[in-house]
């Protein structure tokens, strides 16, 4: 039965080593890839949090055959495409899942109806059903572009789209649906995004076209390609390895080492930060796996200094900024986090809950239209008081934040719906618990 809560308290130094679980943005592509392919496509490491298990019954419903082999070992055999399925495609919490899901099938003569949990029935799809529209998809759905939503695909046309804000899964929908259009299509990014579908479709035989252009890129791909199954290799998710690093960061004697961290380029906006900031991380061991930089970091107990993030580091980061926030509390002076607007349409107003739970925590904190900025407790010569139940709205990584804050704070901090946690990171608890933290019921 799950707890209704979940309180963290004061603890010790935190050591050990231990390994992220698989990056959720990979585990997602290499599910959803693999059933567009023809033949067999095999994962190691994937994700098997609730969110991909979403994407993987999906691909099932939509004719692909899909198995679990063993822990973390999947194997898709697609059969080049979709068929239209028999019943409704719930995608849970998984707002990724849903985005890439609608790209790919609005490249074939069927019609599919998407639901999820409530959380995302409230998150707009706007954003990408407008370039699908432009491309000859039709749907119908409730107002604002919210699910449930029956989408019919086939018949699309080429376009050129410029995102008008940064989002890696409004280019992938987009991506995924020129595969089948007439004329394939061009995505222009002004700030470059996360490219694990370019990468993947590449390892899938598919020639993908980049064009760098200043801080963004534009992307191109020919209609009419098919895709081959591959093996993919699923790195650990620096998404949530920031929750373990951070947690060192920010306890006295702690040393903690997190093996086998993606490190792409275009996904370690965090430790660029907390590298200002002054935290004491180090980087062993970095190799290829699977066409993407991995390494083992190592965070070691630091006195932080508050700084401004850099608005175009938004896309690089922009899953870490909750933790990020936990970790400028503890800092001296302010942090200063703008240009991240898109927090307020993640599972949650993120900027919202994040400010309203580290003031609940007697953090000094300023919430604007798309920033937050935090006043670190250390120039109020005094620790991060806690002692409060912070309200989470199921998000995922608003509780993982603020117990992660309640392991250094004076007095425990507890959070609602901590269910929810399984989403992205089924082993939170376990891996945390193995370290030393004290994180309970």
């Amino acid at each position: 039965m799950t707890p209704v809560s979940m309180t963290a308290r004061r603890t010790g130094g935190l050591n050990g080593v231990v390994r992220a679980p698989g990056d959720k943005s990979i585990s997602h592509r290499a599910l959803i890839l693999g059933g567009l392919a023809h033949g067999l496509t095999e994962v190691e490491g994937l994700l098997e949090g609730e969110d991909v298990k979403r994407s993987a019954a999906a691909m099932t419903a939509f004719g692909a055959k899909v198995e679990r082999l063993g822990e973390g070992h999947w194997r898709v055999e697609g059969n080049g495409g979709f068929s239209e399925p028999a019943d409704v495609i719930d995608c849970g919490n998984a707002g990724t899942g849903a985005r890439l899901i609608m790209g790919a099938t609005a490249g074939f003569e069927l019609s599919a109806t998407f639901t999820g949990d409530s959380s995302l029935r409230g998150r707009p799809m706007n954003r990408v059903l407008r370039p699908l529209g432009e491309m000859g998809a039709r749907w119908i759905c409730r107002e604002g572009g919210r699910l449930p939503l029956t989408l019919q695909g086939g018949g699309l046309k080429h376009i050129s789209y410029r995102l008008p804000q940064a989002s890696a899964q409004v280019k992938s929908a987009i991506l995924l649906a020129g595969l089948h259009a007439e004329g394939g299509v061009e995505v222009i990014e002004p700030e470059a995004t996360r490219d694990h579908t370019e990468r993947m479709l590449r390892g899938c035989g598919v020639e993908v076209e980049v064009i760098e252009e200043g801080a963004g890129r534009r992307i191109r791909i020919a209609g009419g390609q098919s895709l081959k199954g591959l093996r993919v290799r699923v790195p650990g998710d620096p998404s949530s390895a920031a929750f373990p690093l951070v947690a060192a960061l920010i306890t006295p004697g702690s040393q903690v080492t997190v093996e086998g961290v993606l490190l792409n380029p275009l996904r370690i906006g965090l430790l660029d930060t907390l590298g200002e900031m002054g935290a004491d991380l180090s980087v062993t061991n970095l190799r290829e796996e699977g066409g993407e930089a991995v390494a083992d970091i190592t965070a070691r107990y630091s006195q932080l200094v508050g700084v401004e993030v850099p608005p175009e580091r938004a896309p690089s980061m922009i899953d870490e900024y909750p933790i990020l926030a936990v970790a400028a509390a503890f800092a001296q002076g302010q942090t200063v986090m703008r240009g991240i607007g898109e927090l307020r349409v993640k599972e949650s107003d993120r900027i919202a809950l994040m400010a309203q739970g580290l003031a609940a925590c007697g953090v000094g904190v300023e919430e604007e239209p798309e920033g937050l900025i935090v006043n670190g407790s250390v120039r109020a010569n005094h620790g991060v008081r806690g002692a409060a139940r912070v309200t989470t709205h199921g998000d995922h990584r608003i509780a993982m934040s603020h117990l992660i804050l309640g392991l250094a704070s004076e007095e425990p901090v507890s959070v609602d719906e901590p269910g929810m946690i399984a989403t992205s990171f089924p082993g939170f608890f376990d891996l945390m618990a193995s370290l030393g933290a004290d994180i309970a019921s």
